[in-house]
């Protein structure tokens, strides 16, 4: 009996292998097809040792800064739907942080005095200067919150988009072995075969065409790799 039960355990531990392998091949050979995918739409500028992007959109006198959310794969392609109604009538910004959309990955600390600046510097040095009206979505209401605070004279106002106040993350916990969990998914290709999970509401319900939901689900593949944290 016990025989027989590590032969089976056997045949299931070679089937497993196998899938793993071969999903990790294929995904490895979508990954260099898409590498031409990932051509910068705006600016990019160094930012503290890091190349960020920084898209900009119309001619308007006042100037709207979209900022994104935590996890977000594609700031720019997210806001789109919303952004492309505005620009007619505003100067249309968004700044996506490192780790971000077509930003570089930084090694230097995430909190929000550096993550302000970065945003700062950015805009800064793409020619971008305030007073701006902030456009946060969820954490970057944080962000937002705190420019005006520390830096009152460049924020004319903020408008939020669904965006977190402090309170929101008095009790908030980052189930951990899950994110671990989902960058070994992504890593060996896994989310691939689950088509729903890169469909953010920017795909399914924007005015994206068929490159830009493409160009964002390549950016959802690597953005889960990187959650190794």
């Amino acid at each position: 009996m016990f025989k027989r039960i590590m032969i089976l355990f056997s045949i299931i531990a070679a089937i497993l292998l196998l899938i793993i392998t071969t999903s990790y091949i294929i995904h490895q050979i979508k990954l260099s097809k898409e590498d031409k995918l990932f051509t910068p739409t705006g600016k990019m500028v160094e930012v503290n040792g890091h190349q960020m992007h920084v898209y900009i959109e119309g001619n308007g006198k006042e100037t709207l800064v979209f900022m994104s959310g935590g996890g977000t794969s594609s700031p720019v392609l997210d806001f789109k739907s919303l952004y492309s109604l505005l620009s007619d009538k505003y100067r249309i910004i968004v700044v996506e942080k490192a780790g971000y959309g077509f930003s570089d990955i930084s090694d230097s600390d995430r909190d929000i005095d550096t993550i302000l600046q970065e945003t700062k510097e950015a805009l800064l040095k793409s020619g971008v200067e305030g007073p701006y009206i902030l456009a946060p979505h969820s954490m970057s209401g944080i962000e937002a919150l705190y420019w005006a605070q520390v830096y009152p004279n460049e924020v004319k106002a903020i408008i939020g988009l669904d965006m977190a106040v402090p309170a929101a993350y008095k009790d908030y916990a980052i189930n951990m072995p899950l994110v671990h969990l989902s960058a070994f998914a992504a890593n060996i290709g896994f989310t691939r075969w689950i088509p729903c999970l890169s469909e953010s509401d920017a795909i399914k319900y924007g005015t994206l065409i068929d490159e830009e939901k493409e160009l964002y689900k390549g950016f959802f593949i690597v953005e889960q790799q990187l959650k190794i944290w």
